[in-house]
């Protein structure tokens, strides 16, 4: 039954006339970038970009008009990095703040990380309960449980509810894709 499934996927890609050039699985969800940098998902619940099951693959509506250059899916979230180096991330959950934007509150769709401020997003990965994203400086910043982070925690505080430079970290300057 998986097969026919993957199979109709495929078909519905192959339709589109684009060149793929990523892709990022999640738990329950898939995300395809072309090499247009537009975003296709499609899966189960929030973490496809849609806000709801899709189970054909569909453009992402909330990224319509921005050219995304980076994408990675972690267990039932995801986040997308585009050419101006902006940072959006969505799930249907956040109870690990992991998403960035300061509230355990599920963002079924893209949003922007208002936080990073003028930073210039190069990479990032997304994980179950942390988000490290790296900027063109080098700067690696990370949101989500603390614990995850490998950050030390002050009394009582478990979460990075917003984009927090690790000053243990740094890589070499970087950029995007």
């Amino acid at each position: 039954m998986l097969v026919i499934g993957l199979t109709r996927i495929i078909d519905d890609l192959a339709q589109t006339g684009r060149r793929f050039v990523a892709v990022a699985a999640g738990h329950f969800h898939v995300l395809a970038l072309t090499e247009e940098g537009e975003l296709y998902g499609w899966g189960d619940r929030g973490a496809n970009g849609h806000g709801r099951d899709e189970p054909t693959s569909r453009r992402v509506a909330a990224l319509i008009g921005e050219r995304v250059k980076f994408v990675d899916a972690g267990f039932d979230a995801s986040c997308a990095v585009t050419g101006k180096g902006e940072l959006f991330t969505w799930s249907d959950d956040g109870s690990e703040y992991n998403l960035g934007h300061g509230v355990k509150t599920p963002q079924a769709t893209p949003k922007r990380v208002e936080a990073l401020g003028g930073a210039r997003i190069a990479a990032v990965t997304i994980g179950g309960y942390h988000t490290l994203a790296v900027d063109e400086d080098g700067v690696v910043w990370g949101f989500g449980n603390g614990r995850a982070l490998g950050v030390e925690l002050t009394a009582g505080v478990a979460f990075v509810t917003t984009p927090t430079s690790i000053p243990t970290l740094r890589v070499r300057a970087l950029t995007s894709p």
